[in-house]
């Protein structure tokens, strides 16, 4: 039949068929496609992944968005513990100071990775909150049978093994941040105290990231446990004291009795108290009416010494 039918006659037939084959696949395919981009906009907005990654994923388990999820967290997790083994031993000195302020209970974490540009992304603070909730999570699941004041330190190692959600771990966690940020990345250490009814949990973070609410963010942070005070309401005797920790650093309590031995003076009571120099902070105490009993300081990418012993 080709044999007697000119050139002209079947490049026409041929286009008429693919015209035909077009404008099914646009009638029928449409709806298609525009499911396919609903989903993968709600993919990619769901998961932070790439667009690639979420078509690939979309695409593996025909537009099962819910599959297509726990595939992409899969792959990131076994991308991000693949990146982490070969980061390990890159130094990782910057980071943040997160502290999480309850009834009755705080929790100060330390999350380092490389650079203050990555400290400063979103998904590294969204790090940060999930360190200091689990932390919490935790310490009330441990101190449920006791009472009176629990003070409890949490190293690397014992951090990385608490649960985060779905059998996860935080080192789990910590692999994921680290195969989407791309910089090595740690979780350094933890600290948790809860107190009785009749005391009080004072704070402050220096430094700290704007926008920040349930978790506060900054390269300083601290947290001191007091009774009395006259300043109570608000926090403000408690802020007050938290301020003078992260500025002058003490490293250990004193007495109220002892007397200062100068501008090397490394115990909290007896320094010149940073809110009033013309005293000292346990007479500013004494004012007060209040008492000292413990305090905590951390400063991110310091050298772990007796500050937190």
């Amino acid at each position: 039949m080709l044999k007697n039918m000119s050139l002209s006659s079947i490049f026409r037939n041929l286009t008429i068929n693919v015209c035909k084959v077009s404008r099914q696949t646009l009638h029928t395919g449409c709806p298609l496609l525009a499911t396919d981009k609903n989903l993968l906009v709600k993919l990619r907005k769901s998961t932070g992944y790439t667009f690639i990654n979420c078509k690939k994923a979309l695409e593996k388990f025909d537009n099962d968005i819910a599959q297509a999820e726990a595939w992409l967290h899969e792959e990131a997790k076994k991308e991000g513990w693949s990146k982490a083994n070969k980061l390990e031993g890159r130094k990782a000195k910057e980071g943040l100071i997160g502290l999480l302020l309850g009834d009755k209970v705080a929790v100060m974490v330390e999350v380092n990775c490389e650079t203050d540009f990555v400290a400063r992304n979103e998904k590294f603070q969204q790090l940060v909150k999930d360190v200091a909730f689990a932390t919490l999570a935790h310490h009330q699941s441990k101190s449920q049978s006791r009472t009176g004041y629990i003070k409890s330190l949490l190293t690397s190692d014992e951090l990385g093994k608490l649960s985060v959600s779905d059998g996860a771990t935080l080192a789990d966690q910590v692999a994921l941040s680290i195969g989407r940020l791309g910089e090595n990345m740690s979780v350094r250490r933890a600290v948790t105290v809860s107190v009785p009814a009749d005391w009080n949990i004072g704070s402050y973070v220096h430094g700290g990231i704007a926008g920040q609410t349930e978790v506060s963010m900054g390269r300083y942070g601290s947290l001191v446990v007091f009774q009395g005070g006259k300043e109570e309401n608000g926090g403000i005797l408690g802020r007050k004291l938290g301020q003078h920790i992260v500025g002058e650093a003490p490293t250990s309590l004193g007495n109220m009795d002892d007397l200062p031995c100068g501008e090397s003076e490394t115990r909290l009571l007896p320094q010149t108290f940073l809110g009033d120099p013309s005293r000292t902070v346990a007479q500013f105490l004494k004012g007060q009416e209040a008492r000292v009993l413990d305090f905590v300081r951390f400063h991110c990418g310091e050298t772990i010494g007796e500050e937190v012993k």
